[in-house]
């Protein structure tokens, strides 16, 4: 569905450009700049690189910084725990580093792992789902207190937040973190809430939800929960659910990217990342088509900090 979901990678990358600094990675760097047309493209940088894909949140390196200098981590992307092709993605972001696009170190995660299965408040605190970390397609020659003192030790962290409930029917990443709780700072985690005792969500996210009333801050405070509204259901042409999710959302400079699929609940929803996010600009993206190949807004993006591109 490349065809169709073109505007809104156009749609997207515009919108970020306004803020700062895109890099596409793409086949031809001429055919994909000619898709903005007349948008000022100086704050674009187009990386010619073979794909499987287009869910850069899930092969893309994940900058952390170490000893005051940024560094550059590379995991093994093997498409969602080896459901799809990930050949020439798991190779994209030594591919970058090759090109000259970093200006940081780079060092290899050596272990499965996606960006979408983590979401962390920068601070010590790292959340993600059981039922993605603990695949048997990804690490199993790990148990879960080894997988926590890795990512501790990769991340500098104080702690793993452990979710076991929660998952969207039509995804394919095992209940990826990214599509289920955000943080949107280090005291608020919006999350999905289903409000429909008669959908098939309703249980597991209620679960969930429980789960999240239960944990506390790092100063031992319970967080301050944020339900983000349930949108109707969206399906494809053979009747299949799609994954719609407001929590997929991408933070910029200034800005809150917020997926929207043209339904009823999405203004409530852009309504509510306004008193999220005060001091940022909130700006909807239609990610109808996204969803149609079971992702969404913050899975085709990565970000990297300042200091981190070349």
């Amino acid at each position: 569905m490349l065809d169709e979901v073109l505007p809104c990678f156009v749609q997207i990358a515009t919108t970020v450009s306004i803020y700062e600094q895109v890099v596409i990675v793409c086949k031809n760097a001429e055919q994909t700049r000619a898709l903005f047309g007349d948008v000022p493209t100086h704050n674009f940088r187009f990386v010619e690189c073979d794909s499987n894909d287009t869910w850069s949140r899930d092969h893309g390196g994940i900058v952390i910084e170490e000893n005051s200098q940024l560094v550059l981590l590379d995991f093994i992307f093997n498409g969602w725990g080896l459901k799809f092709a990930a050949d020439k993605d798991n190779l994209i972001t030594g591919k970058m580093v090759d090109a000259g696009v970093f200006n940081t170190g780079c060092r290899h995660g050596g272990i499965v792992l996606e960006g979408g299965g983590i979401e962390s408040d920068g601070l010590g605190t790292l959340l993600v789902t059981s039922e993605c970390l603990l695949s048997p397609n990804r690490n199993p020659h790990l148990s879960k207190g080894e997988i926590e003192e890795i990512l501790k030790k990769l991340f500098g962290l104080n702690r793993v937040l452990w979710l076991n409930h929660g998952y969207l029917a039509g995804d394919d990443t095992d209940s990826h973190i990214d599509t289920l709780a955000r943080f949107c700072n280090a005291d608020t985690i919006a999350y999905v809430k289903c409000d429909n005792p008669d959908d098939e969500h309703f249980e597991s996210l209620l679960l969930m939800e429980k789960e999240l009333q239960a944990f506390h801050t790092a100063a031992g405070k319970p967080y301050n929960l944020a339900a983000l509204p349930w949108p109707d259901p969206c399906f494809d042409t053979d009747g299949n659910r799609l994954p719609a999710t407001y929590a997929n959302f991408l933070v910029i400079n200034g800005a809150v990217l917020v997926p929207v699929y043209g339904v009823k609940q999405d203004e409530a929803a852009l309504e509510l990342f306004k008193a999220l996010f005060p001091g940022r600009t909130i700006h909807g993206i239609n990610c109808r088509s996204l969803i149609e190949q079971h992702g969404s807004l913050h899975c085709v993006t990565m970000q990297f900090p300042a200091g981190a591109l070349s």
